[in-house]
């Protein structure tokens, strides 16, 4: 889905009318109207200003997620690394990479609750 389909989704999905959203963020109607239709791109502090509107994450709008709401961090590694799109610094991260860092935090996790037992 392109950023102008996301922008509009989003926008239906608040039931807001183009010219709501562009009186919210500050641009004439014809200009909102040109980023929904692909005429026009709007600057970052603008697409920030959209999501703050729309209620949906820059994420989201950009493309980089398919979750509306992604402004948070997971924080479970164990979904968090069955993430295809996971890279470091850049570089992308082989499903074989992932596997042996999956393996490598069971094993460390597995060691820690056979200590929490022993301890009991």
């Amino acid at each position: 889905m392109t950023f102008q389909e996301r922008l509009r989704l989003a926008r239906k999905k608040k039931k807001m009318t183009m010219e709501q959203v562009a009186e919210q963020i500050g641009v004439a109607k014809s200009t909102y109207a040109n980023y929904e239709l692909g005429y026009r791109e709007p600057s970052v502090a603008t697409i920030q200003s959209l999501s703050v509107v729309l209620e949906t994450s820059v994420d989201y709008l950009l493309g980089v997620t398919n979750s509306e709401h992604s402004n948070h961090l997971e924080t479970n590694a164990k979904i968090l690394l069955q993430n295809e799109q996971l890279h470091w610094d850049g570089i992308k991260l082989e499903e074989e990479d992932l596997k042996s860092i999956r393996d490598f935090l069971e094993h460390v996790v597995s060691g820690r609750i056979k200590k929490q037992s022993s301890t009991s």
